[in-house]
């Protein structure tokens, strides 16, 4: 492919292979002050839901393309994908995330959103937000693009630009395979990807060996009672109990079957049953959410969770057509790992290039999960995901001290400090993409 020299390109100085880490942090900082900053208001202000980002999906192309990209729109939906093609060398993808969330923005920043969008999956007008920080991955992701066009005689091979919708509906990435991704763009030699972090410093990189995300299966539990009235209990088969003792015994999943050093979820997000105060229901149904780093921890929870709901169906005397329902839902995200020698090898790239103080190695302490796996295996290809530390030090000070605490991903107080997030997302990214295509 052959791509002009753009006025987005014609913005940076050119450097050599050789150039110092300050002249690419200088170069990020003034596309941030002349562009990026203005990019980012743009998208916070004006966040999609899941699946319908048209208008980011679209902002995005002519993003990319004004970067000198070859782009190719609706893949797997909303999903964009920009292609540079500069002489022989390895392809490597790196992806960022679109959707925002149905939440109320309450940040109290003077660009709030105040979007509302009709939502796909309720139905309703909902409220729209980035509470999640999607607005500092694609603001991020053009400006790599922007940096990596102007430097053209420092990295040889392919590069693979994504724009993912629905992440946060989970169905994104896996659209975006079935969309024959691959077949049509070529499968990456490497697979990168970030997410801007509040539990972190604003501007710090962190990266782990390990997994930084967990895997997540959606569980429901169909309990088959004996309705009666509630003024004569013996006469029925109570779904409420029987859920009740199945909630309880579910606990023991994780503390008594998983081994110590296994971490593993299981959570009862909705019990629903009855309609009225001496109606004893003969229906009950819980929803699941349950959470693991590695395949075998998977096959333990799910395999505990059927047994134990079928089980205690049988000690309430429940015949065998009506023992509880387990229900695994198709829709899974398996765990995101990195692997362990590439990231060793960034980890020493971003030393090198950014600073070893900036660069930290501090496990996730929640299980979150995140559908990129999808894109990183069948085939396996080596992959690394970190994450930048988003939050101001003085907001972890005065938390520290007894203040508001830092609001967590995904609450309506989320915020970020979008300065040091995406420029801090730029250098990683460009810096990463040096080390595995630089000549």
């Amino acid at each position: 492919m052959k791509h002009r020299v753009t006025a987005a390109a014609c913005v940076f100085l050119a450097l050599s292979a050789t150039a110092p880490a300050s002249e690419l942090a200088e170069s990020i900082q003034q596309d941030y002050d002349e562009h990026l900053g203005a990019l980012w208001d743009h998208f916070h202000r004006n966040p999609e839901l899941s699946t319908v980002e048209f208008k980011t999906a679209a902002r995005m192309a002519e993003e990319l393309r004004s970067a000198g990209f070859e782009v190719t729109e609706g893949v797997g939906g909303t999903g964009v994908v920009a292609i540079m093609e500069n002489g022989s060398g390895p392809l490597v993808m790196m992806r960022a995330d679109m959707d925002g969330l149905p939440v109320e923005e309450r940040s109290g920043l003077a660009n709030a959103s105040t979007a509302r969008q009709m939502s796909p999956l309720s139905g309703k007008d909902e409220p729209v937000m980035h509470a999640c920080g999607h607005d500092v991955h694609i603001t991020s992701l053009v400006g790599t693009a922007r940096q990596m066009a102007a430097r053209k005689d420092q990295w040889s091979g392919t590069l693979m630009l994504v724009a993912q919708p629905a992440e946060e509906g989970g169905g994104g990435a896996m659209a975006m395979r079935e969309a024959g991704i691959w077949e049509r763009f070529g499968t990456p030699d490497y697979a990168l990807a970030l997410h801007v972090s509040s539990e972190n410093v604003a501007g710090q990189i962190n990266v782990t060996e390990g997994s930084p995300y967990a895997g997540v299966d959606t569980v429901d539990i169909i309990i088959h009672g004996v309705g009666a009235h509630g003024a004569a209990p013996h006469s029925g088969k109570d779904p409420v109990v029987l859920g009740s003792q199945i909630v309880m015994a579910l606990q023991t999943l994780v503390s008594r079957e998983l081994p110590p050093r296994s971490p593993g979820v299981v959570t009862v997000g909705s019990f629903q049953a009855g309609s009225k105060h001496n109606i004893i229901s003969d229906r009950g149904h819980l929803q699941l959410t349950v959470r693991y780093t590695t395949p075998e921890t998977r096959e333990i929870l799910l395999d505990g969770i059927r047994r134990i709901a079928e089980n205690m169906g049988r000690v309430a005397g429940l015949p065998d057509d009506k023992l509880p329902e387990v229900i695994v839902s198709e829709d899974f995200a398996p765990p995101m790992v990195n692997t362990p020698q590439l990231a060793r090898r960034l980890r020493v790239a971003w030393g090198e290039g950014i600073g070893d103080k900036r660069v930290i190695d501090i496990p996730t302490k929640s299980m979150v999960a995140e559908d990129f796996p999808y894109f990183t295996m069948d085939p396996d290809i080596p992959t690394v995901y970190w994450s930048v530390g988003g939050t101001p030090p003085e907001d972890f000070e005065r938390a520290a001290a007894g203040g508001p605490p830092v609001p967590s991903h995904h609450s309506p107080l989320f915020k970020i400090s979008p300065e040091p997030s995406v420029t801090a997302g730029v250098e990683s990214t460009v810096v990463a993409l040096f080390e595995l295509m630089g000549d």
